[in-house]
Protein backbone atom coordinates (compact mmCIF):
# COMPACT_ATOMS: atom_id res chain seq x y z
CA UNK A 1 0.00 0.00 0.00
CA UNK A 2 0.60 3.70 -0.68
CA UNK A 3 -0.67 6.59 1.08
CA UNK A 4 -0.67 10.27 -0.50
CA UNK A 5 -1.79 13.27 1.91
CA UNK A 6 -2.28 16.50 -0.13
CA UNK A 7 -2.63 19.18 2.43
CA UNK A 8 -4.66 22.28 1.32
CA UNK A 9 -2.88 25.04 3.66
CA UNK A 10 -5.55 26.74 5.36
CA UNK A 11 -8.34 25.47 4.24
CA UNK A 12 -10.75 25.45 7.66
CA UNK A 13 -14.08 24.10 7.75
CA UNK A 14 -15.57 26.73 10.62
CA UNK A 15 -14.26 27.83 13.74
CA UNK A 16 -13.31 25.76 16.78
CA UNK A 17 -14.91 26.01 20.31
CA UNK A 18 -11.46 27.45 21.61
CA UNK A 19 -11.46 30.04 18.72
CA UNK A 20 -12.83 32.81 20.36
CA UNK A 21 -9.61 32.77 22.73
CA UNK A 22 -7.25 33.27 19.66
CA UNK A 23 -9.35 36.39 18.42
CA UNK A 24 -11.27 34.29 15.70
CA UNK A 25 -15.01 33.97 16.81
CA UNK A 26 -17.12 33.60 13.67
CA UNK A 27 -14.09 32.00 11.32
CA UNK A 28 -15.09 29.86 8.58
CA UNK A 29 -12.85 30.00 5.70
CA UNK A 30 -14.55 27.35 3.30
CA UNK A 31 -18.28 29.24 4.45
CA UNK A 32 -17.02 31.81 3.90
CA UNK A 33 -15.35 31.53 0.24
CA UNK A 34 -18.75 30.27 -0.78
CA UNK A 35 -20.67 32.79 0.35
CA UNK A 36 -18.83 35.44 -1.72
CA UNK A 37 -17.56 32.98 -4.27
CA UNK A 38 -20.43 30.05 -4.89
CA UNK A 39 -17.40 27.56 -5.65
CA UNK A 40 -17.53 25.19 -8.69
CA UNK A 41 -15.90 21.97 -7.31
CA UNK A 42 -17.93 18.88 -8.71
CA UNK A 43 -14.64 16.53 -8.26
CA UNK A 44 -14.10 17.66 -4.07
CA UNK A 45 -18.24 17.46 -3.73
CA UNK A 46 -18.33 14.00 -5.20
CA UNK A 47 -15.96 13.07 -2.89
CA UNK A 48 -17.99 14.54 0.16
CA UNK A 49 -16.80 18.19 0.98
CA UNK A 50 -20.06 19.49 1.24
CA UNK A 51 -21.00 16.34 3.56
CA UNK A 52 -18.81 17.68 6.11
CA UNK A 53 -20.63 18.23 9.56
CA UNK A 54 -20.99 21.48 11.44
CA UNK A 55 -21.95 23.09 13.92
CA UNK A 56 -25.01 25.19 13.78
CA UNK A 57 -23.14 27.95 14.52
CA UNK A 58 -20.58 28.18 12.20
CA UNK A 59 -22.57 28.43 9.57
CA UNK A 60 -24.56 30.36 7.58
CA UNK A 61 -27.22 28.78 4.85
CA UNK A 62 -30.54 26.38 4.42
CA UNK A 63 -28.21 23.00 6.73
CA UNK A 64 -26.59 24.20 9.51
CA UNK A 65 -25.31 20.88 10.12
CA UNK A 66 -23.03 20.61 7.05
CA UNK A 67 -20.08 22.89 6.19
CA UNK A 68 -20.83 25.92 4.13
CA UNK A 69 -24.91 25.68 5.19
CA UNK A 70 -25.21 22.60 3.23
CA UNK A 71 -24.52 24.47 -0.22
CA UNK A 72 -22.18 22.43 -1.58
CA UNK A 73 -23.69 18.72 0.36
CA UNK A 74 -24.78 16.33 -2.16
CA UNK A 75 -26.95 13.31 -1.84
CA UNK A 76 -24.37 10.34 -2.17
CA UNK A 77 -20.58 11.07 -1.60
CA UNK A 78 -18.31 8.59 -2.88
CA UNK A 79 -15.22 9.35 -0.41
CA UNK A 80 -14.38 9.12 3.57
CA UNK A 81 -14.97 12.49 4.96
CA UNK A 82 -14.54 14.08 8.19
CA UNK A 83 -13.89 16.79 10.60
CA UNK A 84 -10.50 17.26 12.68
CA UNK A 85 -10.21 18.93 15.99
CA UNK A 86 -7.08 20.57 16.72
CA UNK A 87 -5.81 19.49 19.86
CA UNK A 88 -2.77 21.34 20.27
CA UNK A 89 -2.24 24.74 21.51
CA UNK A 90 -1.77 27.29 18.56
CA UNK A 91 -2.87 27.46 15.14
CA UNK A 92 0.11 27.78 12.78
CA UNK A 93 1.73 25.91 10.11
CA UNK A 94 4.03 23.61 12.38
CA UNK A 95 1.43 22.91 14.80
CA UNK A 96 -0.92 21.60 12.38
CA UNK A 97 1.30 19.09 10.72
CA UNK A 98 3.27 18.20 13.30
CA UNK A 99 -0.45 17.64 15.05
CA UNK A 100 -1.21 15.76 11.51
CA UNK A 101 1.81 13.62 11.93
CA UNK A 102 1.45 12.64 15.37
CA UNK A 103 2.85 15.53 17.49
CA UNK A 104 0.83 17.45 20.50
CA UNK A 105 2.14 20.85 21.22
CA UNK A 106 1.37 21.60 24.60
CA UNK A 107 2.73 24.84 24.79
CA UNK A 108 2.22 26.97 21.42
CA UNK A 109 5.62 28.44 19.80
CA UNK A 110 6.51 31.86 20.84
CA UNK A 111 5.38 34.81 19.43
CA UNK A 112 6.44 38.57 18.90
CA UNK A 113 3.75 41.14 18.43
CA UNK A 114 6.18 43.68 19.51
CA UNK A 115 8.76 43.03 17.32
CA UNK A 116 11.96 41.07 18.16
CA UNK A 117 13.99 41.95 21.38
CA UNK A 118 16.73 44.81 20.40
CA UNK A 119 19.93 42.39 22.05
CA UNK A 120 18.81 39.80 19.27
CA UNK A 121 18.92 42.20 16.55
CA UNK A 122 21.95 43.31 17.56
CA UNK A 123 23.62 39.41 17.90
CA UNK A 124 21.78 39.38 14.32
CA UNK A 125 23.43 42.63 12.76
CA UNK A 126 27.02 41.24 14.08
CA UNK A 127 26.77 37.54 12.68
CA UNK A 128 25.00 38.87 9.45
CA UNK A 129 27.08 41.56 8.39
CA UNK A 130 23.68 43.24 7.30
CA UNK A 131 21.59 45.85 8.72
CA UNK A 132 17.91 45.77 8.95
CA UNK A 133 15.01 47.50 8.43
CA UNK A 134 11.71 46.70 10.06
CA UNK A 135 11.21 44.60 12.66
CA UNK A 136 7.29 44.66 13.16
CA UNK A 137 4.53 42.88 12.71
CA UNK A 138 3.61 43.09 9.07
CA UNK A 139 2.21 41.71 5.49
CA UNK A 140 5.33 40.09 3.71
CA UNK A 141 3.60 41.81 0.30
CA UNK A 142 3.02 45.27 2.08
CA UNK A 143 6.21 45.71 3.79
CA UNK A 144 8.44 45.18 0.64
CA UNK A 145 6.54 47.86 -0.89
CA UNK A 146 6.88 50.43 1.92
CA UNK A 147 10.71 49.67 3.01
CA UNK A 148 11.83 48.38 -1.28
CA UNK A 149 13.36 51.87 -1.96
CA UNK A 150 15.36 52.05 1.59
CA UNK A 151 16.58 48.28 1.70
CA UNK A 152 17.26 48.69 -2.17
CA UNK A 153 18.99 51.67 -1.39
CA UNK A 154 20.98 50.88 1.58
CA UNK A 155 21.42 46.93 1.35
CA UNK A 156 19.84 46.12 4.88
CA UNK A 157 17.46 43.41 4.82
CA UNK A 158 13.66 43.56 5.71
CA UNK A 159 13.04 41.66 9.03
CA UNK A 160 9.20 41.01 10.02
CA UNK A 161 7.12 38.32 11.80
CA UNK A 162 3.01 37.58 12.08
CA UNK A 163 0.86 35.78 14.42
CA UNK A 164 2.75 32.81 13.56
CA UNK A 165 6.28 31.81 15.67
CA UNK A 166 8.05 33.55 12.02
CA UNK A 167 11.55 35.52 11.87
CA UNK A 168 10.93 36.66 8.35
CA UNK A 169 13.88 37.71 6.36
CA UNK A 170 12.81 40.19 2.82
CA UNK A 171 15.63 41.14 0.38
CA UNK A 172 16.10 41.88 -3.36
CA UNK A 173 18.11 39.23 -5.24
CA UNK A 174 20.10 41.82 -7.03
CA UNK A 175 21.05 43.43 -3.86
CA UNK A 176 21.11 40.42 -1.63
CA UNK A 177 22.05 37.06 -3.64
CA UNK A 178 19.67 33.98 -2.78
CA UNK A 179 22.52 32.32 -1.56
CA UNK A 180 23.63 34.77 0.48
CA UNK A 181 20.08 35.15 2.10
CA UNK A 182 19.78 31.75 2.83
CA UNK A 183 23.03 31.89 4.52
CA UNK A 184 21.30 35.15 6.63
CA UNK A 185 18.50 32.81 8.15
CA UNK A 186 20.62 30.15 8.90
CA UNK A 187 22.52 31.90 10.88
CA UNK A 188 19.10 33.76 12.05
CA UNK A 189 17.99 30.07 12.71
CA UNK A 190 20.86 29.69 15.15
CA UNK A 191 20.13 32.80 17.12
CA UNK A 192 16.53 32.05 18.02
CA UNK A 193 16.67 29.13 20.23
CA UNK A 194 16.23 29.08 24.20
CA UNK A 195 14.65 32.33 25.43
CA UNK A 196 14.30 33.55 21.73
CA UNK A 197 12.38 30.35 20.19
CA UNK A 198 10.84 30.96 17.27
CA UNK A 199 9.28 27.80 15.04
CA UNK A 200 10.37 29.05 11.44
CA UNK A 201 12.74 31.73 9.96
CA UNK A 202 11.50 32.14 6.11
CA UNK A 203 13.99 33.62 3.61
CA UNK A 204 11.45 35.66 0.98
CA UNK A 205 13.38 36.93 -1.85
CA UNK A 206 11.66 39.08 -4.05
CA UNK A 207 12.74 40.45 -7.43
CA UNK A 208 11.71 44.39 -9.41
CA UNK A 209 11.18 44.86 -12.93
CA UNK A 210 11.82 47.69 -15.33
CA UNK A 211 8.43 49.33 -14.03
CA UNK A 212 9.23 48.99 -10.19
CA UNK A 213 7.11 46.29 -9.70
CA UNK A 214 7.73 43.73 -6.98
CA UNK A 215 7.19 40.48 -6.77
CA UNK A 216 8.11 37.46 -4.50
CA UNK A 217 9.47 34.82 -6.07
CA UNK A 218 9.21 30.89 -5.57
CA UNK A 219 12.79 30.71 -4.00
CA UNK A 220 11.43 30.90 -0.70
CA UNK A 221 12.94 28.54 2.06
CA UNK A 222 11.82 27.61 5.31
CA UNK A 223 13.82 27.10 8.31
CA UNK A 224 12.06 25.34 11.50
CA UNK A 225 12.65 23.15 14.42
CA UNK A 226 13.42 19.80 14.51
CA UNK A 227 10.36 17.73 15.74
CA UNK A 228 10.74 17.12 19.71
CA UNK A 229 10.13 13.16 19.28
CA UNK A 230 9.07 10.33 15.53
CA UNK A 231 6.32 11.50 13.82
CA UNK A 232 4.68 9.16 11.05
CA UNK A 233 7.07 10.46 9.05
CA UNK A 234 9.89 8.67 10.97
CA UNK A 235 7.86 5.50 11.30
CA UNK A 236 7.11 4.91 8.18
CA UNK A 237 10.83 5.71 6.89
CA UNK A 238 12.05 3.69 9.62
CA UNK A 239 10.49 0.59 7.97
CA UNK A 240 12.65 1.00 4.52
CA UNK A 241 9.98 2.95 2.96
CA UNK A 242 9.90 5.80 1.13
CA UNK A 243 8.90 9.06 2.84
CA UNK A 244 8.32 11.47 -0.62
CA UNK A 245 7.90 15.07 0.73
CA UNK A 246 6.53 17.88 -1.73
CA UNK A 247 6.99 21.31 -1.42
CA UNK A 248 7.60 23.08 2.48
CA UNK A 249 6.82 19.39 3.71
CA UNK A 250 10.68 18.99 3.93
CA UNK A 251 11.07 22.04 5.91
CA UNK A 252 8.29 21.84 8.07
CA UNK A 253 9.57 18.38 9.47
CA UNK A 254 13.35 19.69 9.27
CA UNK A 255 14.16 16.61 7.28
CA UNK A 256 13.08 14.21 9.92
CA UNK A 257 11.97 11.36 8.58
CA UNK A 258 12.55 12.31 4.79
CA UNK A 259 14.21 10.03 2.55
CA UNK A 260 13.16 12.46 -0.61
CA UNK A 261 11.91 15.71 -1.02
CA UNK A 262 11.26 18.36 -4.08
CA UNK A 263 10.59 21.72 -4.37
CA UNK A 264 7.35 23.59 -5.89
CA UNK A 265 6.74 26.57 -6.99
CA UNK A 266 3.35 27.02 -6.48
CA UNK A 267 -0.06 24.89 -6.24
CA UNK A 268 -0.11 24.02 -9.95
CA UNK A 269 3.20 22.42 -9.75
CA UNK A 270 2.62 20.74 -7.01
CA UNK A 271 -0.33 18.77 -8.28
CA UNK A 272 2.39 18.38 -11.35
CA UNK A 273 4.84 16.69 -8.88
CA UNK A 274 2.64 15.13 -7.03
CA UNK A 275 1.38 12.97 -10.33
CA UNK A 276 4.96 12.83 -11.49
CA UNK A 277 5.37 10.69 -7.86
CA UNK A 278 2.36 8.44 -7.95
CA UNK A 279 3.72 7.56 -11.58
CA UNK A 280 7.05 6.28 -9.69
CA UNK A 281 7.27 2.86 -8.68
CA UNK A 282 7.56 2.36 -4.64
CA UNK A 283 6.37 1.63 -1.12
CA UNK A 284 5.50 4.37 1.35
CA UNK A 285 4.11 8.03 1.73
CA UNK A 286 3.99 10.89 -0.73
CA UNK A 287 3.10 14.06 1.69
CA UNK A 288 2.74 17.53 -0.13
CA UNK A 289 1.80 20.92 0.61
CA UNK A 290 -0.40 23.37 -1.54
CA UNK A 291 0.65 26.58 -0.01
CA UNK A 292 -0.43 29.09 -2.29
CA UNK A 293 -4.07 28.58 -0.78
CA UNK A 294 -2.89 30.27 2.65
CA UNK A 295 0.19 32.31 1.41
CA UNK A 296 -1.32 33.96 -1.69
CA UNK A 297 -5.22 34.13 -0.88
CA UNK A 298 -5.74 33.65 2.83
CA UNK A 299 -2.70 35.94 4.31
CA UNK A 300 -4.10 38.61 1.54
CA UNK A 301 -7.87 38.67 2.42
CA UNK A 302 -8.95 37.66 -0.89
CA UNK A 303 -11.80 35.62 -1.35
CA UNK A 304 -11.91 35.65 -4.98
CA UNK A 305 -8.39 34.56 -5.52
CA UNK A 306 -8.83 31.61 -3.13
CA UNK A 307 -11.98 30.39 -4.66
CA UNK A 308 -10.59 29.96 -7.53
CA UNK A 309 -6.96 28.52 -6.52
CA UNK A 310 -9.44 25.76 -4.92
CA UNK A 311 -11.61 25.24 -8.22
CA UNK A 312 -8.51 25.21 -10.26
CA UNK A 313 -7.46 22.38 -7.73
CA UNK A 314 -10.74 20.69 -8.67
CA UNK A 315 -9.92 20.27 -11.95
CA UNK A 316 -7.12 18.87 -11.73
CA UNK A 317 -8.12 16.23 -9.03
CA UNK A 318 -9.32 13.63 -11.91
CA UNK A 319 -5.54 13.59 -13.03
CA UNK A 320 -4.32 12.98 -9.18
CA UNK A 321 -6.95 10.00 -9.18
CA UNK A 322 -6.35 8.42 -12.65
CA UNK A 323 -2.35 8.42 -11.80
CA UNK A 324 -3.56 6.01 -8.45
CA UNK A 325 -2.19 2.33 -8.94
CA UNK A 326 -4.83 0.06 -7.02
CA UNK A 327 -3.12 0.19 -3.93
CA UNK A 328 -2.89 3.61 -3.35
CA UNK A 329 -4.98 5.92 -1.20
CA UNK A 330 -5.15 9.59 -1.19
CA UNK A 331 -6.12 11.78 1.48
CA UNK A 332 -7.44 15.46 1.21
CA UNK A 333 -6.95 17.83 4.50
CA UNK A 334 -5.68 21.22 5.49
CA UNK A 335 -3.59 22.30 9.00
CA UNK A 336 -5.53 25.49 10.11
CA UNK A 337 -8.13 28.09 9.11
CA UNK A 338 -7.13 31.29 7.17
CA UNK A 339 -10.51 33.17 6.65
CA UNK A 340 -10.14 35.56 4.24
CA UNK A 341 -13.09 37.45 5.39
CA UNK A 342 -11.96 37.58 8.87
CA UNK A 343 -10.40 40.80 10.60
CA UNK A 344 -6.26 41.11 9.90
CA UNK A 345 -4.08 38.71 7.53
CA UNK A 346 -3.33 35.92 10.04
CA UNK A 347 -4.69 32.00 10.66
CA UNK A 348 -7.79 31.44 12.34
CA UNK A 349 -8.63 28.42 14.95
CA UNK A 350 -10.36 26.21 12.73
CA UNK A 351 -11.76 22.79 12.41
CA UNK A 352 -10.05 21.17 9.21
CA UNK A 353 -11.13 18.63 6.70
CA UNK A 354 -10.55 15.22 5.40
CA UNK A 355 -11.08 13.79 2.56
CA UNK A 356 -10.39 9.90 1.59
CA UNK A 357 -10.45 7.72 -1.90
CA UNK A 358 -9.36 4.91 -3.49
CA UNK A 359 -10.27 1.27 -4.58
CA UNK A 360 -9.16 0.16 -1.22
CA UNK A 361 -11.30 2.23 1.11
CA UNK A 362 -15.28 2.07 1.67
CA UNK A 363 -17.35 4.48 -0.28
CA UNK A 364 -19.54 7.32 1.23
CA UNK A 365 -18.05 7.04 4.97
CA UNK A 366 -18.63 10.06 7.23
CA UNK A 367 -16.38 9.75 10.07
CA UNK A 368 -17.80 12.72 11.56
CA UNK A 369 -15.99 15.16 13.78
CA UNK A 370 -12.36 13.60 15.05
CA UNK A 371 -10.54 14.69 18.35
CA UNK A 372 -6.86 15.42 16.71
CA UNK A 373 -5.56 16.01 13.34
CA UNK A 374 -3.52 12.89 14.32
CA UNK A 375 -6.51 10.78 13.51
CA UNK A 376 -5.01 11.10 9.69
CA UNK A 377 -1.42 10.16 10.65
CA UNK A 378 -2.58 7.40 13.28
CA UNK A 379 -4.66 5.92 10.43
CA UNK A 380 -1.75 5.76 8.11
CA UNK A 381 0.61 4.87 9.91
CA UNK A 382 -1.27 1.85 10.90
CA UNK A 383 -1.90 1.10 7.05
CA UNK A 384 1.50 1.53 6.20
CA UNK A 385 3.03 -0.16 8.97
CA UNK A 386 0.47 -2.93 9.48
CA UNK A 387 -0.50 -1.96 12.35
CA UNK A 388 3.25 -2.30 13.65
CA UNK A 389 4.09 1.27 14.97
CA UNK A 390 1.63 3.65 16.20
CA UNK A 391 2.34 7.74 16.30
CA UNK A 392 2.61 9.40 20.20
CA UNK A 393 -0.98 10.76 19.71
CA UNK A 394 -3.99 10.57 17.40
CA UNK A 395 -6.60 7.37 16.71
CA UNK A 396 -6.86 5.73 13.55
CA UNK A 397 -9.99 5.07 11.93
CA UNK A 398 -8.23 2.89 9.04
CA UNK A 399 -10.83 -0.37 10.49
CA UNK A 400 -13.55 1.72 9.76
CA UNK A 401 -12.97 2.64 5.79
CA UNK A 402 -10.63 0.08 4.52
CA UNK A 403 -12.39 -1.81 2.16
Amino acid sequence: MRATIIVLDSLGVGQLPDAANYGDAGADTLGHIQDNCELNIPNLRALGMGNIDSDPSSTSGADTSKVAGGRLAIDEPSGIFCRLAEKSAGKDTITGHWEIAGIETKVPFKTYHDGFPQELMDEFVKVTGRGYLGNCVASGTEIIEELGDEHERTGKVIVYTSADSVFQVAANTDVVPLEELYDICEKARALLVGKYSCGRVIARPYVKDAEGKRTRTADRHDYAVSPPEDTMLNLISETGQTVYAIGKIRDIFNGSGVTEAIHTESNDDGVSKTIEALNKDFDGLIFMNLVDFDSKYGHRRDPQGYAKAIEDFDVRLPEILAAMKDDDVLFMCSDHGNDPIHTGFDHTREYIFCLGTGKMLKQGVNLGTRSSFADIGASITEMLTNGEKETAIGESFAGLILG
